[in-house]
């Protein structure tokens, strides 16, 4: 049976350079739930049905496996290079001099490629914490957002570009002041920001500051991550998929909710990147771009339904000092220019 979607029937969004990309993506963290073999066996056969877009990072801890996958398919003559738009990501234990291109030929090298589509800088500070470790964790040198800091981070990502060991660099987990403080430093802009996107946490000033910059939106967590680990969970966290607009939606279009989601994030501009192992799944991920779209007032519906509901609140990366996870974001509007 032939699962392949037409690459004529998915939607493009546009970079700052014109270059056309998929509107969709497959993620590749596993959470806590599935191991390395199964998210590359799930990409495997998510590139086979259709999948050009495929968003990786270090700290998945996945990438050599993925590469593996990659071979295969170059060798089956699935898909050239070029037919493929292949991010990662250098991870915050990884900001230091030099440290940008070691992260960058180590994927390189995991991933089997010789460049990389667009490279991000995962968080915009260098507080990291151990794969799987618990929401309260704290590392003592972590620091508030520093400009110094990023910009060292940028200039070696720029250096990347100017290499050829990268095409586009993108920026991840930013905020507007963050993005003001910095991008009239930048010599390379960005060419996208990752961000958490979904029905019920929408973030429209950030969006749309994106898309006045020419900075696409790509929207993590877009069904609401129920897979997410469980240090990312409290009890205040919202269910997109039982939002009355998402559930109403789902039912006019006899679709399960996550699909519902996965539309209202393409028809408004985002590349959202889901996750899942299970073909059937990330088929229909994929399918739901090309049929049936949401109406007007199905959109403007969920539109309503924002509840300003952050899943992913990065309470590792506290500092000594931080009141709550709120200081990650600005919320106080304060942001650190100089190292400690």
């Amino acid at each position: 049976m032939n699962n392949e979607i037409d690459q004529k029937m998915i939607p493009t969004r546009t970079l700052y350079s014109g270059e056309k990309i998929p509107c969709m993506g497959i993620g590749t963290f596993g959470s806590d739930k599935y191991d390395a073999q199964t998210v590359s066996e799930a990409v495997y056969g998510a590139i086979r049905s259709g999948y050009r877009l495929i968003d990786c990072a270090a700290v998945y801890q996945n990438e050599d496996r993925i590469g593996e996958v990659l071979k295969k398919l170059f060798s089956e003559k699935a898909v050239g290079r070029n037919d493929l738009f292949i991010t990662s990501k250098v991870w915050n234990d990884m900001h230091g001099d030099g440290q940008v291109l070691e992260s960058c030929k180590k994927s390189l090298m995991d991933l089997g490629l010789d460049y990389i589509d667009l490279y991000f800088v995962h968080w915009p500070f260098p507080n990291y914490h151990a794969p799987g470790c618990s929401g309260d964790s704290r590392n003592p040198d972590s620091m508030p957002f520093s400009v110094e800091e990023f910009m060292g981070v940028w200039r070696q990502c720029e250096k990347l570009v100017e290499n050829g060991l990268v095409r586009y660099i993108g920026m991840s987990n930013m905020t507007i002041p963050k993005l003001e403080a910095v991008l009239s430093l930048c010599k390379i802009q960005p060419a996208a920001l990752e961000m958490e996107l979904h029905p019920s946490f929408q973030q429209p000033e950030l969006f749309d500051y994106a898309q006045r910059h020419k900075i696409q939106p790509i929207g993590y967590c877009p069904v609401g991550s129920p897979s997410r680990p469980e240090r990312d969970r409290t009890a205040e966290d919202v269910s997109d998929m039982q939002l009355p607009a998402v559930a109403a939606a789902a039912r006019a279009h006899q679709v399960h909710p996550a699909v519902i989601c996965l539309k209202w994030a393409v028809q408004r501009g985002q590349i959202p990147i889901p996750f899942s192992v299970k073909e059937a799944q990330y088929i229909s991920n994929l399918k739901c771009t090309t049929e049936d779209p949401l109406t007007a007032e199905e959109m403007e519906a969920i539109r309503m339904e924002d509840k300003n509901c952050r899943l992913v609140k990065g309470q590792v990366f506290l500092w000594e000092g931080a009141e709550g996870w709120e200081d990650l974001w600005d919320m106080d509007g304060v942001i650190v220019t100089k190292k400690r």
